[in-house]
């Protein structure tokens, strides 16, 4: 069977999981408060929201340029993170209660995964897969990613691992704990340990992992473990408690900033290896950020931006200045636009910097001096940053390939 034709590779196993509540839980239109507000998007312009709740507020909506609402589906404790698969459907992350099947735990109890879900004419989710939880803080699957193989990227915080899944099988072909490279508690289902929040695919068997709890951004490579760290000491001046890193490219990442509110673009310097702030934005349409959690890039050069306890969506260009601003109640989580996602844009670099910045003077809006990247061959070695009161990572040492683990192509 080819992959087009394919059902789970393109999202659509039908596997017989029941409707969630449907359209109109929220009105017509989310972009109604004048003050977080802002129009300026064709109305063909489709943006879809992950929105947290918690419970029972967790929904996936899609809505249009104007702000309207297209189609919404939810009623369950949250979701988190949305992205449009290649055929219209609905890849998201979740997390739920009610459930029999409870594994080690006394039913009814929680279980968290991904879902797949058929946005219309009457929504619904149409593929499950879901382990339980010891409870829902702390441990919801939060993000996901469809790979070019078909199997599903998958970032557990539940046991701090990054794992792919064959969605056909619901087995694991790959998986990376977080264990190999800090030092892990007794149990970590017990405490917030890390609290391992993303994981994007960044090239061949190449992988970025948010660690919030250490200010860290891991690169992970298939046989190799982590080759590059972002903010390697976790100094909170550079990033504090990040959500949803976007790889703009070699020594280039955007990242949702949460715990010092606001969005930063984060350039590797060549002389000296650090990542440094090439610039920043910490507020949208005279409001500051508060708790931003996703930013991407996207391909006209704007940055969108998830603005969660503002419980707003907010599209802005370069120097600050807001295209358009969409309210969204119940804490959302990640905003992706379809169908770029987040699909790589561009950084801002230095070619574009000039005497007449339309970034100077704008309020919210920082641009430090911007050095250059560092090569893309070279890595950053990896350090011991127990000294901070943080867990002990393992040294990077030798490159070698962990027993059992087959590095796999087109992962």
């Amino acid at each position: 069977m080819s992959a087009s034709s394919d059902p789970l590779r393109r999202g659509l196993a039908y596997l017989g999981v029941g409707l969630l509540l449907v359209v109109g839980a929220f009105g017509g239109s989310w972009a109604l408060a004048p003050d977080a507000s802002v129009g300026g998007l064709d109305s063909n312009e489709t943006t879809l929201v992950g929105v947290q709740g918690p419970g029972p507020n967790g929904n996936v909506t899609a809505l249009d340029g104007t702000g309207d609402v297209l189609w919404s589906v939810g009623d369950i404790i949250s979701y988190q993170d949305v992205s449009a698969l290649d055929n219209g459907s609905v890849l998201a992350t979740f997390a739920a209660g009610g459930y029999w099947s409870c594994g080690p735990y006394d039913p009814p109890c929680k279980r968290t995964g991904v879902r797949i879900i058929d946005p219309g004419p009457a929504p619904e989710v149409i593929w499950e897969w879901s382990y339980p939880v010891r409870t829902r803080k702390d441990s919801e699957v939060h993000d996901a990613e469809m790979l070019p193989s078909g199997n599903v990227l998958v970032a557990d915080m539940e046991y701090e691992s990054v794992f792919a899944l064959n969605p056909k099988t619901g087995e694991r072909v790959w998986t990376w704990n977080a264990s190999d490279y800090y030092d892990a508690p007794a149990d970590p289902t017990r405490s917030d340990w890390l609290h391992l929040n993303d994981a994007d695919r960044i090239g061949e068997g190449r992988y970025l992992v948010s660690i919030r709890n250490e200010n860290h951004l891991l690169v992970v490579e298939r046989g190799e473990g982590v080759v590059e760290v972002v903010n390697e000491d976790g100094d909170s001046d550079v990033l504090n408690r990040q959500h949803n890193p976007h790889w703009l490219g070699e020594g280039a990442v955007l990242v949702a900033d949460s715990e010092n509110h606001r969005v930063v673009e984060l350039h590797e310097n060549e002389t000296t290896g650090r990542w440094e702030v090439a610039w920043s934005v910490s507020e949208a349409g005279g409001i500051p950020f508060d708790w931003p959690r996703d930013a991407d890039r996207l391909p006209n050069g704007h940055t969108l931006v998830t603005d969660s306890r503002n419980n707003r969506v907010v599209e802005m260009r370069r120097n600050g200045s807001v295209v358009a601003s969409y309210v969204v109640p119940s804490l959302p989580y990640e905003a992706d636009r379809v169908p770029y996602g987040e699909r790589r844009g561009s950084p801002y670099g230095v070619e574009r910097r000039g005497s007449d910045s339309p970034d100077r003077g704008i309020p919210g809006v920082s641009t430090p001096r911007w050095r250059a990247p560092r090569r893309p061959d070279s890595l950053l070695g990896v350090g011991d940053t127990s000294s901070r009161g943080r867990s002990r990572p393992r040294a990077l040492g030798s490159r070698r390939v962990p027993a059992g683990l087959r590095t796999m192509r087109g992962q």
